[in-house]
């Protein structure tokens, strides 16, 4: 791992502030790899759909800590989508995400949303990921490449 995937890694928000944004075509490459897309235009177009579909579901201080963690233009696709009245089960996620994606099914849009999902907690950290989790209703955990939460005893 390099020095800049190391420094974007760290949970600590002054490092994160003190590091650069990643790049739109470094995320766009990670859920090319993921997805296994044949091309970077096609990973782009999942990247944009999955993104404004998530922005609606993520609110508050999470939301705004995302967007900062983001390249800036998966920070505009995020914080554009108007809040939804009530979170989507991650199963209702999937499919309304399919709606979205010429010829999708409920099958191909969960790879697509796993595929973009997954390569997140790499980019913004493990801390605020979790934070995401708790925030979203049970079984993102897994679109996310994580086990899902338990709750706390």
């Amino acid at each position: 791992m390099g020095a800049i995937d190391t420094a974007i890694m760290v949970d600590a928000p002054s490092a994160v502030e003190a590091t650069a944004r990643p790049d739109w075509s470094r995320l766009v490459d990670a859920v090319q790899e993921s997805g296994q897309y044949t091309t970077a235009k096609e990973a782009e177009r999942i990247t944009r759909i999955v993104l404004s579909a998530l922005g609606g579901h993520v609110i508050g201080d999470e939301r705004v800590e995302l967007a900062r963690r983001l390249p800036e233009e998966a920070a505009r696709l995020i914080a554009s989508q108007i809040p939804v009245t009530r979170p989507l089960t991650a199963p209702e996620f999937v499919d309304a995400v399919a709606t979205r994606i010429d010829g999708a099914t409920p099958a191909t849009a969960r790879w697509d949303v796993s595929a973009v999902l997954s390569t997140l907690p790499a980019l913004v950290g493990d801390d605020l990921t979790t934070r995401l989790l708790r925030q979203l209703p049970s079984g993102y955990a897994l679109l996310f490449g994580k086990a899902e939460l338990a709750p706390a005893v």
